[in-house]
């Protein structure tokens, strides 16, 4: 990792400018667009095509059946199953709590709202090679909470054509309606425009790699989604007592992850510095993903040693990080301030690993800079608010000439008649 020093070197650093997530005009793009288009046209025939070219996986069905999704539970150790369990339960707790706030309408004389959860959606877990069963519980749970009739997913298949037992045992515990065996930009056109096997469905979550992320943003407006995840990243604020161990832990934790994750460490200790980067070169060789940490790493780790806290603090909210960290001595002082990051871990015992299992907030974060203007994955994806406005002829006289002025100023004679009527008839 690179030592940089000052506030001016490491904002440069830090520079998000020209990063934003699926946004490549490459290309990437035009072939995205080229394997939608052939969905539309082609439905489950392109997904078979696919599959057999990018997974290397030759399918007869697409769907995974439920007998299959059951044994999926019984080839996992049990004890994993208790604690995919245990994190389900969490997860829903804190949306269940998220939802009870979120049901307190809007009531004024005349106005209310409806509260109506999706029909269905869709949630994309990232597979073939690895499993990730904390993302089915991460996205589908709080869709459960939500209320969503009708929860289908969709993941890409291992070589021999199955999907990992992992991922149908994490189904089955979060209440998944329906699992298919298709994965990147393709599964996407499914889920957005339907097949013969896949449902079209009204949103779609989850978080894949640069094609997958591509195709969600294409199809936006179709569907709706969740957001565009770019490469998962970490900043942790650390002061002097802060202890390098854990520093660099995070740090490996978080660069394991993919050679493009971001691991970024903002201090105003130069000894720390020193420590942590000491620590993370001694700690890297003993890790399993050692080669792609060490091209994290290279390509995005940033040690950067400021002058004060309020520096740290202006460099975390411009960043505005998908995971920051708080590694400080009193991190309510840092809190007040801090008003840009998908999620903030705190406490002695702080590491991001707790959020990406465990604690209950969905670990589906807004990433390359998006937490300026988004929110972390929550029930409020998977519901809906419909406006109710009751005229009656009191809202009519008193609100009627009002309306009528504003529509005759904006040229519309029409509107201003419609109102014109009801007052007078």
């Amino acid at each position: 990792m690179k030592i940089v020093e000052g506030f001016e070197a490491a904002s440069r650093a830090l520079s998000r400018q020209g990063k934003a997530p699926g946004n490549e005009a490459d290309e990437r793009e035009a072939s995205v667009r080229g394997i939608i288009e052939y969905v539309r046209k082609h439905g489950d025939k392109a997904l078979l095509e696919y599959t057999e070219k990018f997974d290397r996986a030759k399918l007869t069905e697409l769907e995974v059946d439920n007998a299959r999704i059951s044994r999926g539970c019984c080839e996992v150790e049990a004890g994993l199953i208790a604690s995919l369990k245990t994190a389900a339960d969490r997860i829903a707790a804190f949306h269940q709590a998220q939802l009870k706030a979120v049901q307190t309408k809007v009531k004024l004389p005349g106005l209310s709202e409806m509260v109506r959860p999706l029909e269905r959606v869709g949630v994309y877990v990232p597979g073939g090679t690895a499993s990730y069963p904390s993302t089915v519980l991460m996205t589908a749970v709080p869709a459960r909470v939500a209320g969503v009739k009708e929860i289908v997913l969709v993941t890409p298949p291992r070589p021999d054509g199955t999907v990992s037992p992992l991922v149908l045992a994490a189904a089955l515990i979060a209440g998944v309606d329906r699992v298919f065996s298709v994965g990147g930009a393709h599964a996407i056109a499914a889920l957005a425009y339907g097949t013969e096997s896949v449902p079209q469905v009204d949103k779609i979550c989850g978080p894949g790699n640069i094609f997958v992320t591509i195709a969600k943003r294409l199809v936006y407006g179709v569907v709706g989604i969740d957001g565009l995840a770019g490469p998962s990243e970490v900043l942790i604020l650390a002061d002097t007592g802060a202890d390098p161990a854990y520093c660099a832990s995070d740090i490996l934790a978080q660069a394991e992850h993919d050679a493009m994750a971001s691991a970024i460490l903002v201090t105003d200790s130069m000894q720390l510095a020193v420590n942590v980067k000491r620590e993370v070169e001694e700690e890297l060789s003993t890790i399993p993903r050692r080669e792609i940490a060490e091209r994290s790493l290279e390509s995005n780790g940033v040690i950067a040693v400021v002058d004060s806290p309020e520096e740290m603090i202006e460099l975390a909210n411009a960043y505005a990080p998908e995971h920051l960290c708080l590694m400080v001595n009193k991190p309510a002082a840092y809190l007040k301030y801090l008003k840009n990051a998908g999620c903030i871990i705190t406490g002695k015992k702080a590491t991001v690993v707790m959020g990406d299992y465990v604690a209950g907030p969905s670990h589906v974060l807004p990433t390359g800079g998006t937490a300026r203007f988004s929110s972390p994955l929550n029930v409020l994806d998977f519901i809906k608010l419909t406006n109710v406005i009751d005229v009656n002829e009191a809202a009519i006289q008193e609100l009627g000439p009002a309306a009528r002025m504003i529509a005759e100023a904006e040229g519309f004679g029409a509107h201003a008649r419609a109102v014109q009527q009801r007052m007078t008839g």
